[in-house]
């Protein structure tokens, strides 16, 4: 793994220890030698993330669409930041230079980044590994109506699978070096429909 996507918050959260997660996070990506790649900002979680990269020397990738740089403060001391045209090129691109994605608490938008990147991965449109910073409980009823879903037949068991959740941030990023993407010879059979 040469780079992972981080999709977290603009803001900071209520408590400190979603900032602390952040920092430990990004701290431990630079030690391994592996780039962040996410939204840009230097607000929130997102700043937070991005500033223990660099402050640990590793490189540190934003993606930005040109109408939120101002709006979401575009970091400034960046190893590299791209600015596109809309939010469907930003989640492309992030996805692209990406060889895995990390969820770290935020709202609306984390949650859409981080499904459709599971969803990519369950379609077989990659075989990259998708996790879950479960930072003090904070993913808890996401994860339980992943589990909910899959009792109800709507999410097969193999997909749930795919997902890698961890309070740890050690421990996550060894699950995902050691992840391999598990082989789907078909979408939706006919007891499906």
């Amino acid at each position: 793994m040469k780079r992972l996507c981080v999709f977290c918050g603009s803001s900071m959260g209520t408590r400190d220890v979603y900032r602390d997660a952040a920092r430990a996070l990004g701290n431990a990506m630079a030690q391994r030698g592996i780039a962040l790649v996410y939204g840009g900002s230097n607000i929130g979680l997102m700043g937070e993330v991005a500033d223990a990269v660099l402050d640990a020397g590793g490189e540190a990738i934003g993606v930005m669409p040109f109408h939120l740089v101002n709006k979401e403060i575009a970091h400034q001391h960046l190893t590299e930041l791209r600015v596109v045209n809309t939010m469907h090129e930003r989640k492309a691109m992030m996805a692209d230079l990406a060889d895995g994605f990390i969820a770290l608490p935020g709202g609306f938008g984390t949650y859409d980044e981080f499904c459709e990147v599971v969803t990519w991965a369950q379609l077989g449109l990659h075989q990259k590994p998708c996790a879950l910073l479960n930072v003090a409980g904070y993913y808890d009823a996401l994860i339980a109506m992943f589990d909910h879903a899959t009792q109800e037949g709507f999410v097969r068991a193999g997909h749930r699978a795919m997902l890698i959740i961890s309070p740890d941030v050690a421990e996550m990023l060894n699950q995902m070096r050691a992840y391999h993407a598990p082989v789907v010879q078909k979408w939706i059979t006919r007891e499906d429909v």
